[in-house]
């Protein structure tokens, strides 16, 4: 196997991690040599060895083409007496050669994914993302509709790759008395899972990662705003609007 491998803007390599997929408590897939497939820019999608998936897999006859990975056979994943329909898929002829004996398992049709014994969310991650929390002293003040609803001289700033920075604000330096809970939770596979809340009209435009993975501790209870739909001033300049 080549060390790396594309065509157009897929990207493809190979993994070093453990990873398995469950379904309804069964394992799916296990293996210590998935590929890294870059099928969009933002992260990867893991593909399983074909020796890999102890689920039996049966061709459904659909196919689906994608310009740089070739035509591919749609498979249903029988567990027992249940079927997963379409769950999995495979390029046989794909002119990228990688890909030709590995499966790719439909990541939001599985119910449960780890990376070596630890869970992961939402996508795998990308070996090529930094994310960076630091300690900071800059003056961070957020305005929403003109109120002031946190103001600090003690954030925490979060560097991720390809992403702008945010500013997380201690829970003490925020107008808890503005902020109702929703119910929404998202999952990030490198910080956790965030709870939201509204200001007034402003529907989910703060969250906070109360329990985070043992990497980001240090913005553990902190609160974020999106600089997108509020005004955050850092040292009295207005972060852009992007």
């Amino acid at each position: 196997m080549s060390s790396q491998t594309s065509a157009g803007r897929v990207r493809v390599q190979p993994g070093w991690k453990r990873v398995r997929a469950y379904w309804a408590g069964e394992l799916i897939a296990d293996t210590t040599q998935p590929l890294l497939v870059w099928e969009s820019p933002h992260y990867p999608t893991y593909y399983f060895p074909l020796d890999d998936v102890l689920a039996e897999l049966k061709p459904t006859g659909d196919t689906e083409h994608s310009p740089s990975r070739g035509d591919a056979q749609l498979y249903d994943i029988h567990v027992g007496r249940h079927i997963v329909a379409k769950a999995a898929l495979r390029y046989p002829s794909s002119p990228l050669e990688d890909l030709r004996d590995h499966v790719r398992i439909e990541w939001n049709r599985m119910d449960e994914w780890l990376e070596e014994d630890e869970p992961v969310y939402t996508h795998a991650r990308d070996p090529y993302t930094r994310v960076d929390i630091l300690s900071s002293s800059r003056h961070v003040e957020v305005r929403v509709d003109g109120i002031t609803v946190a103001d600090t001289h003690q954030p925490r700033v979060v560097f991720e790759t390809g992403l702008v920075p945010r500013f997380y604000v201690p829970m003490s330096a925020v107008r808890v008395d503005l902020l109702t809970p929703t119910a929404t939770i998202t999952h990030c596979p490198y910080k956790g899972a965030a709870t939201y809340w509204s200001v007034g009209e402003h529907v989910d435009v703060a969250w906070c990662y109360r329990a985070p993975f043992p990497e980001s501790q240090k913005i553990a209870g902190m609160v974020c705003f999106y600089s997108e739909r509020v005004d955050v001033l850092v040292d009295g300049q207005p972060v852009p609007r992007r």
